[in-house]
């Protein structure tokens, strides 16, 4: 299952706004590539030992899965807190999810977990989205007297959206 795939599942479970799901995503894809960047930045400051370099990066990619779900569901809980019309998800609610797939974490861990991913981006987390562009066009489209109602178009681009975060990678391929 890819992570997005994931997020877009979790959230709907949580009875999440399209929008929480699209803005974790976001977070969540931003923040693995400060993590690869931190990696690589520290294989190059490493001296050259190819036993010990194989085995700091299985340690590493490791460390990465280990705490890759941890990260997801912090990625969404983040995500949850900065829309004012949706509900928070709780701290409860993330480890009762995490205990279920079989992660056994605490508070302090789930606490720590969105530090983590708050100071990684700087604390920058809440940066627009594609639907955030798409409902101010569709806003100016209502404006100028569109001939197709907004909701219907609306409705139309959520669903494109999802198509597109759920098979971003094979229509990334295709255009490019």
């Amino acid at each position: 299952m890819d992570a997005g795939e994931f997020v877009f599942l979790l959230s709907e479970q949580w009875c999440l706004e399209k929008s929480v799901s699209y803005q974790a995503v976001e977070i969540l894809e931003r923040f693995m590539v400060k993590q690869a960047e931190n990696i690589c930045r520290q294989a190059t400051i490493q001296p050259r030992d190819n036993k010990r370099e194989s085995q700091n990066w299985r340690a590493l990619k490791q460390q990465l899965v280990n705490k890759f779900t941890l990260r997801l569901v912090s990625c969404v809980q983040l995500a949850s807190k900065l829309s004012f019309r949706n509900k928070i998800i709780s701290n409860i609610t993330v480890l009762n999810f995490l205990q279920a797939l079989g992660y056994l974490h605490t508070k302090e861990e789930l606490l720590e977990s969105e530090l983590d991913v708050l100071k990684s981006l700087n604390f920058r987390i809440n940066l627009p989205t594609p639907l955030a562009y798409v409902e101010t066009l569709l806003e100016v489209l209502g404006y100028n007297g569109c001939l197709v109602p907004a909701m219907r178009l609306h409705a139309t681009c959520l669903t494109l959206l999802d198509l597109v975060y759920l098979l971003h990678e094979p229509i990334y391929e295709s255009l490019l």
